[in-house]
């Protein structure tokens, strides 16, 4: 693979340090063997599965074979499966071999039908996910000023997680985020116990938001010159933290100026937690907290509370990366503190790490490490350009991450250890070039997805679905809906969903209380994670309807015409998060605006499907 890799890394390290990078080195020299020695491994360790055994392996380890019979699949496929295990199926083994079997079930993102994604995985998985995450800090030091407080050991991170309510499937096996798992294991309270972060493991495994949100940054305020990166899973989580301080600075500083907690935090362990931190009363820090937040002027606020923070660590791709202009005004300076997205993973596997992570977040790259599963990609078609629409693959063959071409895009698809065979994620990649024989890949997008604020994921269906329900309140008024099309608003903190409409009135008022149900409508319809993250998290705001005026979506049209858009092939687009011209000329068109009156509705369940029926 002459002249397809990026500079060695670095061997001026020493110690484990030395090690990790070497072995990064190691695995991405020659990716091919490593990926062949992975599949046979995985089809080992699951031949007697009924999965593949249905698939007739028949116990063969061998790539071609596997090519051969293995089909690529959805979740919609493999789902009775997971049903059967979820349910507490005692024959033979399912999906894994006898002697791995699944263990827990990480719960992701809704389908299209609204309900949750029960992911399986197994025991020792977290080893390997482990073994990624420590590969991270040795490439960071690489980037980090020698002497600094990350080179020498005294430096925290005051990184905002949350656990979420879960709950044990039919069979009696937990379903949970895979953030709750981690947060519950024992690895990550010991490195907690460590003090790498500024938040006791009390604070984090509170269930109820706002303690656990209020007890974090009261330990990250008390330790402010120590901390030297703040972060989250997810931009949009990050952003929801300075909110919530920007809402709450007057309180935090009292409880910093008496030594006393406030009363509003009733958790007794965290309440202990905190009180290990918050040993005395310090006027000086209030006093500190107090002039830099009564200013009124919160650009530059992390910098001017944390001093010695270096850089911000959390997700920046794909739909967070509308979240980086608002991270640069709250984290000061010129562009803002770096903002850090190093590692590329999901509830399914982990995939990769980014070996340039101090580069401009447009640019971030992750370098797939082929030891954590078997990967395949799905070309994407020339012709989709980049739109959401699924085309037809059934026509198309995988391809080996060996042989991938630089600057296409690919859809990944994954066999793991825990038991899925060539799964579509659902991630679109574009190949922007190689660490030794190993590709990187840019995220571009999530298949299909077309709005997202936090970790909710509304595809078109599930949108032409919503908007549907919706427009049959207006029907009985002698009100239809002409056109539509959405964006995500981040104006305000939380991000919101905006649609747009174009109604035919004929000659009609329409009651503005009817457009607010309908908004509620909408919301009451959209996703079990979307509903979640409104009702128990606030991570997203009211959805809002603007009423535009008439004629707007054919000046849209001309619009796009205007520009080289063939007429006769046209289609009104359904988001338009990223193109400002278009977001400029709908709202200014706006004829009246309407938001949800309340939440939806939301309840946890992950009850089967049989157990429904």
């Amino acid at each position: 693979m002459a002249g397809r890799t990026d500079k060695t890394i670095s061997s001026s390290v020493k110690g484990t340090d030395a090690e990790k990078l070497g072995f990064i080195e190691e695995m991405t020299r020659n990716v091919d063997a490593v990926q062949e020695r992975v599949l046979a491994e995985i089809l080992g360790r699951n031949a007697e599965s009924e999965y593949l055994k249905e698939c007739g392996l028949a116990g063969s380890t061998d790539r071609a074979i596997f090519h051969a019979k293995v089909p690529m699949v959805t979740y919609e496929d493999v789902e009775p499966y997971i049903r059967r295990i979820a349910a507490g199926d005692g024959g033979s083994p399912i999906l894994t071999g006898p002697e791995y079997p699944i263990s827990e079930f990480f719960t992701s993102s809704g389908t299209s039908g609204g309900e949750p994604k029960l992911l399986p995985t197994v025991a020792d998985e977290v080893d390997r996910r482990q073994l990624l995450q420590s590969l991270l800090m040795p490439v960071m030091k690489q980037y980090l000023p020698a002497g600094g407080q990350q080179e020498t050991g005294t430096g925290k991170v005051l990184y905002f997680l949350f656990v979420q309510p879960e709950t044990k499937t039919p069979g009696g096996l937990p379903a949970r985020t895979f953030v709750t798992s981690l947060c519950k294991s024992q690895h990550f309270k010991n490195n907690a116990s460590h003090t790498y972060t500024t938040s006791p493991v009390g604070t984090t495994l509170c269930q109820d938001a706002f303690q656990s949100m209020y007890a974090q940054i009261l330990c990250g305020l008390c330790q402010r010159h120590a901390v030297s990166c703040l972060g989250a899973v997810f931009a949009a989580g990050l952003i929801r933290a300075i909110r919530f301080f920007q809402l709450n600075w007057e309180q935090l500083a009292a409880d910093i100026e008496t030594g006393v907690l406030t009363a509003r935090v009733t958790d007794k362990s965290v309440r202990e937690a905190v009180a290990g931190v918050l040993l005395r009363p310090d006027p000086d820090l209030a006093g500190i907290i107090r002039a830099e937040c009564s200013k009124g002027d919160w650009a530059g606020i992390i910098k001017r509370i944390w001093p010695n923070a270096k850089y911000l660590s959390t997700i920046i791709t794909g739909a967070m990366a509308q979240y980086v202009p608002t991270l640069n005004y709250y984290s000061g300076g010129g562009g803002g503190l770096p903002i850090v997205s190093t590692m590329y993973a999901s509830s399914e596997c982990h995939f990769g790490i980014n070996l340039r992570p101090f580069c401009d977040p447009s640019e971030v790259s992750y370098t797939v490490m082929p030891n954590m599963a078997y990967f395949e990609f799905l070309p994407v078609d020339d012709d989709d350009g980049g739109n959401n629409g699924d085309s037809d693959s059934s026509h198309q063959q995988l391809v080996d991450l060996a042989r991938l071409e630089m600057r296409r895009e690919y859809e990944l698809v994954v066999t793991t250890y825990s038991g899925l065979n060539r799964y579509r994620v659902g991630d679109v990649l574009r190949v922007t070039g190689f660490h030794n024989s190993a590709p990187r890949f840019r995220f571009v997008r999530r298949k299909n997805v077309v709005l997202s604020v936090d970790s909710d994921k509304t595809d078109e269906v599930e949108l032409q679905r919503a908007v549907d329900h919706a427009a049959a309140l207006l029907r009985p008024h002698g009100v239809f809906v002409v056109e539509y099309t959405s964006r995500v608003s981040t104006e305000s903190i939380p991000g919101h969903y905006v649609i747009y409409w174009e109604l035919l009135m004929n000659n009609k008022e329409m009651n503005g209380d009817v457009l607010d149900k309908c908004c509620l409508e909408m919301e009451e319809v959209l996703s079990s994670v979307y509903r979640r993250k409104r009702v128990v998290d606030s991570s997203i705001g009211p959805l809002e309807i603007r009423v535009i005026g008439s004629g707007t979506f054919e000046e849209l049209m001309d619009y796009a015409v205007s520009r080289g858009t063939s007429m006769s092939q046209y289609k009104v687009p359904r988001c338009v998060t990223q193109s400002p011209h278009i977001i400029e000329l709908l709202d200014s068109r706006i004829v009246s605006s309407h938001f949800s009156p309340m939440a939806p509705h939301w309840a946890p369940d992950l009850r089967s499907r049989d157990s429904q029926e």
